[in-house]
């Protein structure tokens, strides 16, 4: 029980992010504002995890914050929490919740992408490893280009409800609100792949994820506060929750969405390490399908179902090519060496790759 026990904890943090997708989806629609919505999200991460990192502070190691840092920390958080869950929840509304979870597939793959043109990531032609990672972001990125352009026979019919809170729907005709809603998602998939590159250097500067993770939710929860206050300053009825289901939502993804799947996921992380961990990705976008189709009623195109495959194939060729580069390095450093690594050699190398920017499930999805 106890080898199958990482595996039953990812099947069931996928299911989480499943539901969770199908509540902010069904609470948009009927009214919630995305933006006092993730004001109220990040209060209640905040105070599940404030809390937790303050009590837990004599088992973790010590870390400084100086200006500078605390500047990273600020950045870091407006571009992965702000403004990628801005993009989330506008993309969520105008497409589907079954096209989000599709699309966040493409993290790996745009984040080899900036990476690679950042430097971070090399890129050898001549490698397997190489290859594979570049034909799965080509995959991944085809298989987005179909899931937004081309929509082909209708598996499932229903319309898209009349705007309520979106900033740019009324400006555009129904034909274009999955294209855009497509684009909002590419848009907060792309932030996030920047906020996975900024852990590297902020890991560096603040070892302590713990403490970190506390830090970005209350930053977060202070820069979505002022966004919500400057857009919504005239309509205090958007700060109310008036249904069970919008009261449910903020919870649910505050607690569970920002909360205990941390917990959750840096133990399978501990365990089985990140490609393990973000092999299970897929499995969300399955899950939140069905269901979106059977209690949502979501629109499903026979164009959207071939996109989504291609995303998911990609993504797979890109884990396979990271774990296939991985491995090279591993082999390659003890035929350098005079003898094989030691327990604590294995034990650097294993920290190194959970810092690699790569890989989403080390993003901690607390944010």
């Amino acid at each position: 029980m106890g080898d199958q026990l990482p595996a039953i904890v990812m099947v069931l943090l996928q299911c989480v992010f499943a539901v969770m997708a199908l509540l902010n989806r069904a609470a948009l629609v009927k009214g919630m504002n995305p933006r006092v919505f993730m004001f109220y999200r990040q209060a209640i991460a905040t105070l599940v995890m404030c809390p937790i990192a303050f009590f837990s502070r004599g088992k973790s190691s010590g870390s400084f914050m100086g200006f500078r840092t605390f500047l990273l920390i600020f950045v870091t958080a407006f571009i992965g929490v702000v403004m990628n869950q801005t993009m989330y929840f506008e993309g969520l509304y105008l497409a589907s919740s079954s096209i989000a979870t599709a699309m966040s597939n493409l993290v790996p793959a745009v984040t080899f992408l900036t990476a690679a043109i950042l430097g971070i990531e090399q890129v050898h032609m001549k490698k397997l490893s190489s290859l594979a990672k570049m034909l799965g972001t080509i995959f991944c990125v085809v298989g987005a280009g179909c899931m937004a352009l081309l929509r082909g026979s209708k598996l499932l019919n229903v319309k898209l409800p009349p705007a309520a809170n979106s900033l740019l729907l009324n400006s555009f005709e129904a034909d274009h609100t999955w294209l855009l809603g497509c684009l909002f998602i590419f848009a907060s998939m792309c932030c996030w792949s920047f906020w996975l590159i900024l852990q590297v250097p902020l890991s560096t500067r603040y070892p302590n994820h713990l403490s970190l993770s506390a830090w970005m939710c209350f930053l977060s929860m202070l820069q979505s506060g002022a966004i919500a206050l400057f857009l919504e300053h005239d309509d205090p009825d958007a700060w109310n929750l008036s249904s069970n289901l919008e009261i449910t939502c903020c919870f649910f993804s505050g607690i569970f969405g920002s909360g205990v799947q941390f917990f959750a996921q840096a133990w399978c992380i501990s365990r089985r390490g990140p490609l393990y961990s973000a092999m299970f990705n897929p499995l969300s976008t399955l899950i939140t399908t069905i269901l979106a189709c059977l209690f949502l009623h979501e629109e499903l195109y026979v164009g959207s179902l071939l996109g989504g495959a291609a995303v998911i194939i990609g993504l797979y060729i890109v884990l396979w090519g990271k774990s296939k580069e991985t491995k090279e390095i591993l082999e390659y450093d003890e035929l350098e060496g005079s003898s094989p690594k030691t327990g604590q050699q294995k034990a650097i190398c294993k920290s190194d790759d959970l810092e690699q920017p790569l890989l989403t499930d080390y993003c901690i999805e607390e944010v």
